[in-house]
């Protein structure tokens, strides 16, 4: 399947910045089952300072935002070939080993809550995959999909306190719950052609597991499935601020609002 991308977010601040560094995570790579045909990222209102591939092989661009400036504006865009792979996307590539992907993070660190929903899974003698499946099914059973009910801050323990959340709070349970289980795993953002609409409001994410035998597999919660043609994966991390599509820092006591705007079609 071929894909066709516009994402665009714009911040606006209600006094001009004077100081500010934001990263990029916005530029997919060609990985087992997506080629990018063509991809361009350029930012209005900011300079882009320099680009380099972190620890996760992610491709990250360093963006200064200008003096003086009320709105910045980062805009990418391109073309993605996908196959189905069943959520396989294989071997694991980068710099950070695989033990790496069995530590614990702010926002994924196990509680009473987390080790509660291990237990309830319980123990099978199905295989790897079937059990994750299960996992992620018991984990939308336990958190329903709702939006402005989370935020970016919301951790594993909270999210399944709350009993409702969207898809990052999903991808962090499941990461909680599969390392706790001995195995590793990560954080992925990217886009999900939607079936029954162009615009969407945000962009997706998803978790990976590494599985012995077969490699990184991804699954996603919200729509309990593992990922086919109509997904990209853009960035990997531990958590959400390791994979997120824009970070960063800035001076002064300024009020930021955000915008964004995104299509995924065929």
């Amino acid at each position: 399947m071929q894909l066709k991308i516009h994402h665009q977010t714009s911040y606006h601040y209600d006094t001009p910045v004077q100081y500010a560094l934001q990263q990029l995570r916005l530029r997919p790579k060609s990985r087992p089952g997506h080629k990018v045909l063509d991809w361009s990222l350029s930012v209005e209102g900011g300079r882009m300072e320099l680009e380099f591939d972190d620890q996760h092989d992610n491709h990250v661009n360093l963006v200064s935002i200008e003096p003086g400036h009320h709105e910045v504006r980062i805009t990418c865009e391109g073309e993605v070939v996908t196959t189905d792979n069943a959520g396989v996307v294989g071997r694991h590539r980068g710099c950070a080993p695989l033990w790496y992907f069995e530590r614990p993070t702010d926002l994924t660190r196990p509680g009473p809550k987390s080790r509660q929903l291990v237990r309830t899974l319980g123990s099978c003698d199905d295989d790897d995959v079937a059990r994750m499946h299960a996992l992620s099914a018991l984990i939308l059973d336990s958190i329903s999909y709702e939006t402005d009910r989370t935020h970016p801050e919301t951790t594993t323990e909270e999210a399944l306190a709350a009993g409702h959340g969207v898809c990052q709070d999903h991808a962090h349970v499941f990461i909680t719950a599969a390392r706790l289980m001995g195995f590793p795993a990560r954080y992925v953002s990217g886009y999900l052609m939607m079936t029954d609409r162009i615009d969407q409001d945000a962009s997706h994410a998803w978790a990976e597991v590494h599985l012995d035998g077969i490699g990184w597999v991804g699954f996603d919660v919200s729509n309990g499935i593992s990922p086919d043609e109509r997904y990209v994966r853009v960035a990997t991390g531990l958590d959400y601020k390791e994979a997120a599509p824009v970070s960063g820092l800035r001076f002064g006591d300024s009020a930021e609002s955000m915008i964004v705007t995104l299509q995924v079609e065929q």
